[in-house]
């Protein structure tokens, strides 16, 4: 599943993209949908790559001297320009992912969102600010300032093609950063997209560049000298990208997918919480990294959550057109994953409420709802990234939360319960990054928020003012504003000065 240096979500083996050959410099974008090329794109060697970084780094020096005021102008100008197109842009992602329009307009909307929050948000997160001295160094000023890193290399997966790079590109510029953005190799089009939507504002300024490539192009980015990475994908990937990284120093900010979790408990809307459920587990045909994999109910609850859910599912309609639910599987290598997970559930001893082996097709994937399925299956404890769904039965909230924790991943989750205050009780005791009580994936729409893992899941985080600093260094200042009465910092320390200090760390901290 894995390619040098991209993610499942951004790999390709050849008989993926059978129209790009060994020792040829350009690939083909595919429909998912039925297989025809929509177009070919260039492979950027090391040397194209090599050039574009440095093309980027003088063009950040002129994004810099914007400051913070003309970054945001120029954001807000690019930002109107997208969202004006939007359509187009949608159609994009719907062609080269093979979800339903409506799914690619939403993402489209999201990624606009966080584009404007970040341009508008900059400076009140990165000003330089007046910080306290303390006591013991009250003669000096202290200023602690935000600067950019430089340039910021982006490695983006193909399920999210628009909203989760842009959670890396926006806030990366709006630091004062270029950025070099490669693209998984399934959706190049929606990054040359918005590269030309970018140069049709700023055509002489290199400040956001797309490389079109495939493996070897993203390893030729991670080793071209960036200031940092961001990179989306599998937690093994991750770790390659990590050795890479390892050899300069170059800092890395990783989201590598999960395993998320719904409670539901026994006083929660039910009708609700299975809205919620379908939505999370089988939008965008499963393909969603904080989407719905396990779901843990509470046993009073239970039958009635889970006939529901059937009744629910058993109306989606997957396939290629604008009626569908969701589209087919975007990367045709993971209809096995899908089935091994299937399978291996089944064996395990867990049962089918609603398709099952026969679900997965070439392209399609019916919907499947698993139960009784045991928490060592694949299913339960590997990222599935299908639309499929397994739906356990558990004894209290306790144990929910104990099975929730049970995988080495930790991105996000979901709570459903009437009981608000539980519902927060319950989110400071699950081990990720970002919970959402009564709804599924609240937290990727609001744009302070950051978005991010833990353990398995990944490290750092884009999108709020934790997004901004990411791709920032903190710069501390001080300035001495009179002579200090006590002459600590001297190779002939007086000794009268050191008994003074001796008393006053006494009277200040030992009491």
């Amino acid at each position: 599943m894995t390619q040098n240096l991209t993610s499942p979500k951004n790999a390709k083996s050849n008989s993926d993209k059978a129209s790009t050959a060994a020792n040829t410099d350009t690939f083909a974008s595919l429909d998912p949908r039925n297989g025809e090329v929509i177009a070919e794109y260039p492979i950027a060697d090391e040397a194209a790559v090599g050039a574009a970084v440095e093309r980027a780094r003088v063009a950040a020096r002129w994004w810099e001297a914007q400051g913070f005021r003309g970054r945001r102008d120029w954001l807000l100008e690019f930002k109107k320009a997208v969202a004006t197109d939007a359509t187009s842009l949608a159609s994009v992602v719907s062609k080269e992912t093979g979800k339903p329009f409506g799914d690619a307009f939403l993402e489209v909307m999201l990624a606009v969102e966080h584009l404007d929050w970040a341009a508008k948000n900059a400076k009140k997160v990165l000003k330089p600010r007046k910080v306290p001295s303390g006591v013991a160094s009250f003669n000096q000023a202290a200023t602690l300032e935000y600067k950019p890193l430089g340039v910021i290399g982006v490695i983006g997966p193909w399920n999210y093609p628009v909203y989760t790079p842009m959670g890396s590109i926006a806030y990366s510029l709006a630091a004062g950063n270029a950025v070099v953005f490669k693209p998984s190799e399934l959706t190049p089009g929606v990054a040359k997209w918005l590269e030309d939507k970018w140069n049709s504002i700023a055509p002489t300024q290199p400040v956001f560049q797309v490389v079109t490539g495939l493996g070897e192009t993203g390893s030729a980015l991670v080793r071209s000298g960036v200031d940092k990475v961001a990179f989306t994908g599998s937690g093994p990937t991750a770790r390659k990208v990590m050795a890479v990284c390892a050899e300069s120093l170059t800092p890395l900010v990783a989201e590598c997918g999960g395993k998320d979790a719904m409670i539901v408990a026994a006083d929660a809307n039910i009708d609700e919480a299975v809205e919620f459920a379908a939505f999370g587990a089988f939008g965008n045909a499963g393909q969603t990294c904080a989407g719905v994999e396990r779901i843990y109910v509470e046993e009073p609850v239970y039958r009635e959550f889970l006939d529901k859910l059937t009744a629910t599912v058993r109306r989606a309609k997957p396939g290629g057109d604008e009626n569908s639910t969701y589209g087919p599987m975007t990367l045709p290598r993971q209809v096995d994953i899908v089935r091994n997970h299937i399978e291996d559930a089944l064996k395990s001893g867990g049962k089918a409420v609603l398709g099952g082996l026969e679900s997965v097709q070439e392209r399609i994937v019916e919907p499947v709802i698993l139960t009784d399925v045991p928490e060592t299956s694949a299913a339960v404890c590997e990222e599935t990234f299908g639309p499929t769904v397994v739906v356990n039965k558990v004894r209290d909230l306790d144990e929910a939360v104990e099975r929730a924790n049970g995988t080495n991943y930790g991105l996000g989750a979901s709570i459903f319960t009437r009981n608000k205050k539980k519902g927060r009780q319950l989110a400071e005791r699950l081990r990720n990054g970002m919970v959402s009580v009564n709804s599924v994936l609240g937290f990727a729409a609001i744009a302070s928020l950051p978005f991010g893992g833990i353990g398995e899941s990944g490290f750092g985080r884009i999108h709020g003012a934790d997004g901004l600093r990411e791709f920032s260094r903190p710069k501390s200042v001080t300035v001495a504003k009179f002579s200090s009465p006590l002459k600590l910092m001297s190779l002939e320390r007086p000794e009268r000065d050191l008994k003074i200090s001796q008393a006053m760390l006494k009277f200040m901290h030992g009491r």
